[in-house]
């Protein structure tokens, strides 16, 4: 295998043409600093950040402020919500003498949840390891070296390693290549480091409305999610909303032998799962009155720009093993512009080593709607409990009285999510936008990837609603990171061409 070293080299002899000159110096200062990058980037790794561990954000938010502090970042501070003891954003910035305009530069420092016993045989989520590539490519175990030697297909296994403190460091290494190689900046340049994302950023509202004069920017940069999976760079211009539903369904008030009331008595789960088949067709179409009618459609500009996302629909079925995608007249990219229904889960009554034979007394499912431009989602939810009535059922918000149960022959419970948010979407044809598409498209040979949405959700409506602000999403990690499951993990080859981006970002003339 070729070190990194050695690799990134003959990048720069053949991109060299296709790249620009601050690229090349970038890449030339990863080169030289690898092995310090990535032990600061390991130790960062180490500090627990699921949003129950109040002791391990603060420590995170401790090591993100060293970090702004040895980078001669100024006016570091933690930005508080009114709401007492909540995760803060990291803030920072960089004043550019004569400079007219603000770029804010977005990325998480907190982690979704961790079940160690399901990572794999050793791994645990915050003991960073080193794999010489995948583990489903039969990765190995190696020690980290002590010398700038790293081949970009390595892969460093631990929680938050794409998702999203691979953000955090790549923007600030960003910033550090820009200065120790004294390159000159044209924008002022705001840091702003959010502890909330995955539990869905609750007090981030808070936050921007007290501390909007801070936060007035030309243009938020979201350095967050993914690279597009034909291993291309990607700009994304919008997010999808989300929401969710919790549904219960009541029978009888103990669970009773499927032989003596089979047939008889209701059963909750088969209630249940009618009613989901109810809600979409054979192909893969939402059944539910209007659930489309408020769509934005896509403007010529983007309908162009997803015609020209490479496709990946069938590298994509071979990689997750199955054979037909749920809406076959639809690619992958088209598919995630639209409104989706899923089930998170369900669960009624016992299965395998623990399964009886009885009817369960409920049976309860998850619900998932992701929301594209126009959506509302406290109106979409709306629409799936009109859904949930057509079908017959009444509808309670708590555990059902004696009298519900005597008086209605279906009972569900519908517990809809407090915490939604909408989609947001940027123009594609904005200056500012312009400036990004050509700024990314510095830094490689490849196609740029340009996507009107993004599959996944983050709290962007709130910048533009709350602060009037402009956000463009640049990610950086590898498709198969594994993010919000076990394994997670970023490809170095990723996490430093991330570097790239973000500093040819901080460097847009």
């Amino acid at each position: 295998m070729k070190p990194l070293l050695t690799c990134l080299a003959l990048t720069i002899l053949t991109q060299t043409f296709s790249q620009s000159n601050e690229t090349l110096t970038i890449q030339k200062y990863s080169q030289a600093n690898t092995a310090a990058i990535i032990k600061e980037y390991v130790s960062f790794l180490t500090i627990p950040n699921t949003a129950n561990d109040t002791a391990g954000l603060r420590k995170n938010t401790d090591f993100i402020q060293q970090m702004m502090q040895q980078r001669g970042i100024q006016n570091i501070q933690l930005l508080h919500a009114n709401t007492p003891n909540t995760a803060p954003v990291v803030y920072g910035e960089v004043i550019t003498p004569g400079a007219t305009k603000t770029l804010i530069f977005y990325a998480h420092y907190d982690g979704q949840p961790v079940n160690p016993a399901q990572w794999a045989k050793g791994l645990q989520p915050f003991e960073p390891k080193l794999y010489t590539n995948a583990l489903d490519k039969k990765g190995e175990p190696i020690a980290f070296p002590n010398n700038n030697e790293y081949n970009p297909e390595y892969r460093i296994y631990a929680r938050g390693a794409s998702d999203d403190k691979a953000g955090v460091v790549a923007i600030l290494n960003a910033y550090a290549a820009i200065k120790e190689s004294n390159l000159p900046l044209q924008y002022n340049l705001k840091f702003f480091f959010e502890g909330e994302e995955e539990a869905g950023s609750p007090h981030l509202d808070q936050i921007l409305q007290k501390y909007a004069p801070l936060l007035q920017s030309d243009l938020w940069i979201i350095c967050d999610g993914p690279v597009h999976q034909s291993g291309k760079k990607q700009i994304v211009f919008g997010v999808r909303g989300d929401t969710h539903l919790d549904l219960t369904v009541y029978a009888s008030k103990r669970p009773l032998h499927s032989g003596h009331y089979g047939n008889w008595a209701p059963n909750p789960a088969m209630q249940l799962t009618t009613l989901l088949a109810s809600m979409k067709n054979e192909k893969g179409r939402v059944t539910i009155k209007g659930f489309y009618d408020d769509v934005t459609p896509l403007t010529p500009t983007e309908k162009k720009a997803l015609q020209e996302v490479p496709p990946v629909d069938e590298q994509m079925k071979a990689e997750l093993g199955f054979n037909t995608p749920e809406m076959q007249s639809l690619s992958l990219g088209e598919s995630i512009n639209l409104p989706s229904l899923n089930i998170n889960g369900i669960q009624s009554g016992n299965v395998g080593k623990l399964a009886s034979n009885q009817i369960p007394t409920f049976a309860t499912a998850v619900l998932d709607l992701r929301l594209v431009l126009g959506n509302d989602w406290k109106r979409q939810q709306q629409k799936v409990i009109n859904h949930i009535k057509a079908q017959g059922f009444h509808v309670i918000n708590n555990e059902p009285t004696e009298a519900e149960r005597k008086q209605y022959a279906k009972l569900i419970k519908i517990a809809p999510g407090a915490d939604g948010m909408n989609a947001q979407r940027t123009p594609m044809d904005l200056p500012m936008a312009q400036k990004v598409i050509q700024a990314v498209k510095s830094t490689t040979a490849d196609q740029v990837v340009l996507q009107p949405t993004m599959g996944g959700s983050l709290p962007l409506y709130l910048f533009e609603q709350i602060l009037k602000a402009r956000t463009i999403t640049v990610p950086i990690a590898n498709h198969d990171n594994n993010q919000h499951a076990e394994n997670e993990n970023i490809r170095l080859k990723n996490f430093f061409e991330g570097i790239e981006t973000m500093a040819a970002l901080m460097l847009m003339r």
